[in-house]
């Protein structure tokens, strides 16, 4: 079976061995430089440089494949996926894009395709357990806090991304929108504060980001529901100072004649102070509490970098979510045509068991607790 990858950033290059375990692989990507750093982990995997914003040359590109991953840049993941939708393949999909990708539901049934979205840690994992529940009981609130962090804190913004910066500040920019009462609330991102305690990390600050997306229109009926960023405590100050003196800022500016994307200008400086090192220590951190009945459910998630794979824990938890997706429509566990969220899946008890069972096997481990509501 062949599988092809797009995208061969971090993420993309560990779910491309992952699946040379089992398919035969082939990552496309601009970057020489990535390709290559694919190619000394794993000689397995076909390396072939593309422009993948050339989506006219999807049908051609893909033509020989069964499945595809897409994980481009968030910028870029809305036109990437309706193109691999269009070249009439089945996909799952971690770029995470703002755009709405239940609007192409429709274009997939045409196309007779599946493609399964937002299929990470979070979103992703908080998705499938929450729509597992929500099948099995009235849920009165969901809440999802998550973050991935260097185990070395380097000031002043002690914190590394394991992605492209740009998704990670369009995050602090965008308005957050979050439940309260069956009514969605919306709050500037960086919002409502909170310090929080955690056994293996000690005390990381909380704040509101616009992470509940699908599931504010597919589970109308649980009236309360709130995701909340983890990092390491005066992050938050930080990015409010960039925001106010206008770094963040997506209007170009004018200087010396030349017209200057603020935001631009700001990812290219954060680049290599947030870009995470091949072998740096880190962590993926999250909580998830989902309450009703009289009970409260508990999923809680610590993982770090994996010394043995040289994979760092945020391509783990992420990029197997995705790949044990794709093993799941490779084994036809999962044939609806359209475009499914996770929680659209996990819903079914044998789907939900199959990504558990397949992140355990790769040694992440999401530990279940439950107790009745005080």
């Amino acid at each position: 079976m062949q599988i092809a990858i797009l995208g061969a950033g971090m993420v993309g290059r560990a779910m491309a061995i992952d699946l040379a375990n089992k398919y035969q692989v082939t990552s496309f990507d601009l970057s020489k430089e990535s390709l290559q750093i694919l190619s000394n982990k794993d000689k397995r995997v076909k390396t072939v440089q593309a422009d993948l914003s050339d989506y006219s040359n999807y049908v051609t590109l893909l033509k020989d494949f069964d499945f595809i991953v897409t994980a481009v840049p968030g910028f870029m993941g809305y036109k990437t996926l309706e193109a691999v939708i269009n070249a009439k393949k089945n996909v799952v999909d971690i770029s995470f894009f703002p755009e709405d990708a239940l609007q192409l539901s429709e274009l997939a049934k045409q196309n007779n395709v599946t493609a399964i979205v937002d299929c990470g840690v979070a979103p992703g994992m908080s998705n499938f357990i929450l729509g597992y529940y929500n099948e099995r009981m009235k849920i009165d609130s969901f809440e999802c806090l998550v973050g991935g962090l260097p185990k070395i804190r380097t000031q002043p913004f002690e914190y590394k991304a394991p992605f492209s910066p740009i998704d990670v500040l369009e995050e602090y920019t965008r308005p957050a929108r979050y439940v309260e009462n069956n009514c969605i609330v919306t709050k500037p991102a960086l919002s409502d504060a909170e310090l929080i305690d955690f056994e293996k990390v000690g005390t990381l600050e909380s704040f509101n980001t616009d992470g509940l997306r699908s599931i504010l229109f597919t589970m109308p009926n649980i009236p309360n529901m709130k995701e909340k960023t983890l990092r390491y405590p005066g992050h938050i100050h930080l990015m409010k100072g960039l925001i106010k003196a206008g770094f963040l800022s997506s209007k170009p500016i004018q200087h010396k004649g030349q017209s200057i994307s603020p935001l631009g200008f700001t990812t290219a400086l954060l680049f290599d102070q947030w870009k995470l090192g091949p072998t740096e220590p880190e962590f993926t951190i999250m909580n998830i509490k989902i309450a009703g009945e009289g009970k409260i459910i508990n999923y809680a998630l610590y993982d770090e970098y994996d010394v043995a794979s040289e994979t760092s824990s945020m391509s783990r938890t992420t990029g197997y979510t995705c790949t044990g997706a794709l093993n799941m429509l490779a084994e036809d566990l999962f044939t609806e045509k359209g475009v499914f969220p996770p929680e659209l899946v996990g819903k079914y008890e044998t789907c939900f068991n199959y990504i558990i069972k397949y992140l355990q096997d790769r040694n992440i481990h999401y530990v279940k607790t439950e107790h009745p509501t005080l």
